[in-house]
Formats: structure tokens, C-alpha cells, sequence
């Protein structure tokens, strides 16, 4: 029986994509390792003659009076990598909660908010400090010049003022060639408006199934083929004008419309809320790195790919740690405790 055209076409990009980038073999040992040994190449020495700073100041964008573990796992979590600094914008009400989990964090009660996820829209004294204060986007731009990666969405929540503002933190950000890291609810605002990353090339989405499928539907007009993950995160990356995208699952998928690796680093069947915030830190300190270093350490391939498998190797890596203590009842915080160890054995041995 004679193919359609959009059948046929569909198999023939299959055999490029098969010949071009080894789709059958990325998630080989070796491949494993030859990826490893790249972001390896990425990672900046030690030495008592760096000032603190130098290795990374990374800014969350995200936290609302809902969602306060969110944000804190992930500035944890870059702290814990290699970062020096690490500083949270969130909502007012986060605010107090989330210094109350570290003193180690910068917290900037600035992501302000008028009612849903707050609650707050009944307060006058807020009110009136949401309207009379600088606006939230000005609050973050000022700190901008001193941030090296801004990682958007953890515990954004979805008030519409809210991501009114993270939209303008977005913009703001590609002003200044930020690398900028998506995840969770700054999702949920590319989804809706997919024009705000577009062909930013220094963006980096993280979609578990469930966003990615919206992302996908989206941007592209219809349903993910479930039978060719690599082809669906290779389109949707190739959509977005090449954006590095990482769908997280059993194997995580990652793609910068040109290349698609497979992450297949030992985990464990445990699954909890905040692993993709751990994944979502520290990648905001590796993208850093990476950048740093250069196309010429990535042995020319792409630095934001590399800093991304990288970052899933290590998540994975601290959850198969972690699950091999307290199994079942491996909480985020327990893997997060792992991350020194992971990092270690990942790479530095």
C-alpha cells in the first residue's frame, strides 16, 4: 500500500535524524561516559585565589505563599553544586517562610500579587505597598547586571499579575543575554505565550510529561507522538527556533533542535515533589559553567546541552543515592543531602 506524503515524509526525517544523530545509541555506556567527561571539562577548579561570586550568583524567580519549598529547593540545590550566591524573588508571603528554611539564601520579597495565590488581595496595608512601590520587574532588573543565570518557575504559582511580571522579568532578562532556565509554572506562561522565548537560544525548558505535552500542543497544534519521544522533543526544540529543551521521564530527553541526547543515569523507581527543582538549581549553575567555558570544552557541541545532562545526571544520581537509604520514603531533602556525593562521584572521580 502506497505511504501518504506526510507518512513518507515522516519516516524519511526518522532516517536522517537516525544517521545524523545516533538516536539508537545515545543512551549507550559509552555515549554515557564521552557525555560525562564533557561536563567534566565544564566544571571550574577550586582555588584560594577566586573571590566569592566568581563561580556563580544565581537567581529563583518564583514562591508564593502556596509554594515556598519550591524556590528553596532550587537555590539550595545551586548553592550545594558550586554556586557562591544564590538569591530568591518571590511573593511577599513567601518571603518570611523561605529565610526561615536557610540563612545561606538571599531573599527578595518582590514578586508582588493581587489576590489568588496570595490571598492577600483583601489586605489594604498590601494593597498599598504593591502600588506605591516600584514595580516588581524594576525590583529584579536591578539585581540583573549581578546575576550570571536565572532559573523561573518554581513555586511561581499562576496569579495573573504574578506572571504579568515574570513576563517582564523575562523580557528584561533576554535584554541582557541572561541564560534563563524554565520549569513548573514559568512553563505554564510559555505555554501560553510561546513568542517570549522564542529563538532565545540561551533558554533552557525542563517539561515533566504533563507540560511537555501542553508545550507541544501549544507551539506545534497538536498531540506529542508517544512512539517517538526523541522526534517530539527535537520538533518542539526545531518549533522554538532551537530553544534546549529537557523532557523529564524515565529517560530524559533533551534536545537543541540540532542534537538529542538520552539521560539514562541510574535513578530509582522513587518519585516526589521538588526532584525537578534540585534538576532546575543546579542546571542554572552548569549552564553558567558552561557558557564559561565554551564551545571549545563541549568539544563543539552544544554548552547548554552539555550543563543539561549534566544536571540530570546528577538529579538522578542523588535520587538512586538517596533511594538506597530510606527507600520508600526518600523525600527531595534527602536527595538534596546527596548532591556533594553525587557531584563527586559524577564528576570528580
Amino acid at each position: 500500500m502506497a505511504l501518504s506524503p506526510r507518512c513518507g515524509a515522516i519516516r524519511a526525517c526518522r532516517r536522517v535524524l537516525e544517521r545524523a544523530f545516533s538516536l539508537r545509541k545515545v543512551h549507550s555506556i559509552k555515549d554515557m561516559e564521552n557525555t560525562l567527561q564533557l561536563v567534566r571539562n565544564i566544571i571550574p577548579p577550586l582555588s584560594s585565589t577566586k573571590h566569592k561570586g566568581q563561580d556563580g550568583r544565581i537567581g529563583v524567580v518564583g514562591g508564593c505563599q502556596e509554594y515556598t519549598g519550591a524556590p528553596y529547593f532550587a537555590a539550595i540545590s545551586a548553592l550545594k553544586v558550586g554556586a557562591d550566591l544564590s538569591h530568591v524573588f518571590c511573593a511577599s508571603a513567601a518571603a518570611p517562610v523561605i529565610k526561615a528554611y536557610s540563612p545561606e539564601l538571599i531573599v527578595h520579597p518582590v514578586l508582588f500579587a493581587e489576590g489568588g495565590n496570595e490571598g492577600l488581595s483583601s489586605n489594604k496595608t498590601f494593597r498599598a505597598l504593591s502600588s506605591d512601590s516600584p514595580s516588581a520587574v524594576d525590583e529584579v532588573e536591578k539585581w540583573l547586571p549581578r546575576l550570571h543565570a536565572l532559573v523561573v518557575g518554581p513555586g511561581l504559582g499562576r496569579d495573573d499579575v504574578l506572571l504579568r511580571n515574570v513576563q517582564g522579568i523575562l523580557e528584561a532578562s533576554k535584554a541582557r543575554d541572561i541564560p534563563v532556565v524554565i520549569d513548573a509554572d514559568g512553563l505554564w506562561l510559555v505555554a501560553q505565550q510561546p513568542a517570549l522565548i522564542q529563538g532565545y537560544q540561551k533558554a533552557v525548558l525542563t517539561p515533566n510529561h504533563m507540560e511537555f505535552s501542553r508545550l507541544y500542543d501549544a507551539v506545534l497544534r497538536g498531540p506529542v507522538d508517544s512512539d517517538d519521544r526523541h522526534g517530539s522533543v527535537l520538533r518542539l526544540s526545531q518549533a522554538l527556533g532551537n530553544v534546549t529543551v529537557v523532557q523529564k521521564g524515565e529517560r530524559d530527553i533533551l534536545s537543541n533542535g540540532q542534537q538529542v541526547l538520552v539521560c539514562s543515569q541510574e535513578g530509582s523507581s522513587r518519585r516526589c515533589g521538588g526532584q525537578g527543582d534540585l534538576l532546575s538549581g543546579s542546571l542554572g549553575v552548569l549552564v553558567h559553567w558552561a557558557l564559561l567555558a565554551g564551545p571549545e570544552k563541549t568539544n563543539g557541541s552544544s554548552p547548554l546541552l552539555v550543563a543539561a545532562f549534566g544536571a540530570c545526571s546528577l538529579t538522578r544520581q542523588c535520587n538512586h543515592q538517596a533511594f538506597q537509604k530510606h527507600g520508600r520514603s526518600t523525600t527531595t531533602s534527602d536527595m538534596i543531602a546527596e548532591v556533594g556525593a553525587a557531584f563527586r562521584k559524577l564528576f570528580e572521580t
